[in-house]
């Protein structure tokens, strides 16, 4: 009995550390063939220095919103399908390739620093398991749900789909840890309506969520002592006087310089909306952050020779491209898109 319980537990060892080994190896493989020395930038920024931000973080946000995108893509993909229609590998392997690339791309614009290493690490393990787990259940019992079930989604299978659009629209502006899980804990209980399908929805992703709501929790605890990430970026833009710079909604204007005008915005994806509001209106972007180099996406059906990093959409059917830019070609890269076939996705701030 004693040897039957020790073999046991032996393999329940041994299969931990294959599975930790499994989720380490993509930081292995990052820091042996993905690194390359740092170069340091000559660029000279008319902002205070305590505005700016290092320029290879333009590049290393990108694999924090491939998440964000790839839960947009699964949202996507349940809106006509099934979870087991999204290919749950591909979204981790896009995490890791595109680290990969835009590590050796960071070289040149300040390195990849050890304080971001953490950071992307450990998320990109966490969505790694997270995916693989849940793609293990989803390829598997999910899918014989959906056998039992038939071709018509059920009332949760609704409900989720647009849990999962209201989730991923959510995750561009504010942190996940922010979502109120409970509530969607709530909103498949009131919807179940006790078919098989909507039984196994209920226990299923009302664990998933009772499990994020948890970490969440843990997660707002560590941020509450280190303190969230900046809300707000400086540049320089010019083309525009003070009275309409100042009609932007989030656009503080702070002081005036030779080359143009100091301003003060909201990052992330409102960000991105602002900078073509102030393009087409006549603003050139000078410098962001300190810094004259910007990586941006386009979704695009065509391929893009000139992209960084380049992966298809899932449920969307086109791909998309990173591209580098100077800043001080952003805005009429803007203005003249239209006729690139290109759909500007996302620019990435630092």
């Amino acid at each position: 009995m004693t040897r039957a319980i020790l073999r046991y537990l032996r393999r329940i060892f041994f299969a931990l550390i294959a599975l930790i080994t499994l989720l380490l190896s993509p930081i292995a493989y990052v820091e042996t063939m993905c690194l390359k020395d740092e170069v340091t930038s000559d660029f000279i920024s008319m902002l205070p220095t305590e505005y700016h931000r290092t320029e290879s973080r333009t590049f290393l946000t990108y694999p924090e919103w491939h998440i964000v995108n790839a839960y947009d893509d699964y949202a996507k993909v349940i809106q006509l399908g099934d979870p087991h229609d999204y290919k749950y590998l591909k979204g981790i392997s896009g995490f890791w390739s595109s680290l990969c690339a835009l590590s050796k791309k960071s070289a040149s614009h300040g390195g990849f620093d050890f304080e971001t290493k953490q950071t992307i690490y450990s998320i990109g393990v966490s969505f790694s398991a997270e995916l693989a787990l849940k793609g293990l259940y989803e390829e598997t019992l999910g899918r014989v749900s959906t056998w039992i079930r038939g071709d018509q989604h059920s009332r949760l299978d609704k409900v989720s789909a647009q849990q999962s659009a209201d989730y991923a629209k959510f995750l561009q502006q504010v942190p996940w840890y922010q979502w109120d899980f409970e509530e969607n804990i709530l909103q498949l209980s009131k919807a179940n309506t006790g078919a098989f399908r909507d039984q196994e929805r209920n226990f299923a992703l009302g664990l998933e969520f009772r499990v994020k709501q948890a970490y969440s929790k843990l997660i707002k605890s560590a941020v509450a002592n280190v303190g969230p990430d900046a809300l707000s970026l400086r540049m320089i833009v010019e083309g525009l006087p003070v009275d309409i710079l100042k009609s932007f909604k989030g656009v503080t204007v702070i002081a005036q310089h030779p080359a143009g005008i100091e301003v003060e915005t909201p990052r992330y994806r409102k960000l991105t909306h602002l900078l073509v509001e102030m393009a087409l209106e006549g603003a050139n972007f000078i410098e962001i952050s300190g810094n004259d180099d910007i990586m941006l996406s386009v979704n695009s059906k065509l391929p893009y020779n000139e992209s960084l990093f380049s992966v298809s959409r899932q449920g969307y059917g086109d791909q998309r491209h990173l591209i580098e830019i100077k800043v001080k070609m952003l805005a009429e890269w803007i203005r003249q898109n239209e006729i690139n076939q290109l759909q500007l996705e996302h620019i990435f701030d630092y």
